[in-house]
């Protein structure tokens, strides 16, 4: 794998690179083979954040979400903005940084395989395109979130299969969103920028004021549009987000009930109980008891 960036990483912020064992038991697997991680993480923010690359020996893919960076190969810049995608091939000399006005928010993922070469030819990669606009996507963001928590899998083979399954759906992702990829002007309200960074900061919790800068509106104009276009709050919408992703938790984790309200931002487990069950119509150990056949599903 390429050298990651020593980058000093702050509390809100992860960096995981993938075992040494289980890259090679990845790289023989045959469900693993020819697409699977090498490294992967989450940069907020990331100030100062800086590589330069001569040896490159893998497959780079860097989703910028908000800020700004700049890639230079060949002699060449390139800017990159929230909404751009980085994909570097393997063998090509870069060197990238954050901007350091706005530095940029990115997912990164370091991936190698078998077929590597083929899906970078199924997104269209060559020497001129190695940055190109994506927009800002939900359920792109979501997929990355999943990506990340292999981390918590260090020696675990099948999360790890399922990890590089994953990358692959990214990346066909991104194949079907390019044709519809268009730069949207700058004072249009850009939902999909929204609802990606809440998907982002779905485990803490997330100011009106933060969301309605991302689409240069005051709060209460920020508030009005967005019920106009969903028929709901902001806030509503980022609470249900929170309970999907304790949903989550309660399916594929074995974490208690605490460890989910803090990880989904509530440190009031009562109160995360609440909420949940306001939604769900069940409380989280309810829901969970009915995962495992105790509850029922129906009352």
């Amino acid at each position: 794998m390429s050298q990651p960036s020593d980058w000093p990483l702050p509390p809100d912020s992860s960096r995981f690179v993938v075992p040494r064992k289980m890259v090679s038991l990845l790289s023989q697997h045959p469900l693993a083979k020819d697409l699977y991680p090498l490294g992967l993480g989450y940069y907020k923010q990331a100030l100062n954040h800086t590589m330069s690359r001569n040896k490159h020996d893998d497959y780079l893919m860097i989703y910028c979400l908000d800020g700004e960076g700049k890639l230079t190969i060949n002699k060449q810049i390139h800017t990159v903005k929230a909404g751009d995608i980085i994909c570097l091939p393997k063998g090509v000399a870069h060197a990238y940084k954050a901007s350091e006005t706005t530095p940029w928010t990115i997912y990164w993922v370091h991936f190698s395989g078998d077929k590597s070469e083929d899906f970078i030819d199924y997104l269209a990669i060559n020497s001129n395109n190695y940055v190109f606009p994506l927009g800002i996507h939900s359920r792109l963001t979501s997929d990355f979130e999943s990506l990340l928590e292999c981390r918590q899998y260090s020696y675990n083979i099948n999360a790890f299969v399922h990890t590089a399954s994953l990358l692959r759906q990214i990346l066909t992702h991104i194949a079907q969103l390019q044709p519809l990829a268009k730069q949207q002007a700058a004072h249009n309200f850009d939902l999909e920028r929204v609802h990606s960074l809440m998907q982002a900061r779905v485990h803490e919790q997330l100011e009106l004021e933060a969301l309605a800068e991302t689409v240069s509106l005051s709060k209460f104009h920020f508030i009005k549009k967005y019920k106009e276009l969903t028929g709901t709050t902001p806030i509503n919408h980022f609470i249900h987000l929170k309970v999907e992703r304790a949903c989550h938790l309660l399916d594929v984790t074995t974490k208690s009930i605490n460890e989910i309200s803090f990880a989904v931002g509530y440190e009031d487990a009562y109160y995360f109980s609440r909420i949940f069950k306001k939604i769900m119509g069940i409380s989280p150990s309810q829901y969970r008891r009915m995962r495992m056949g105790t509850f029922p599903y129906t009352s």
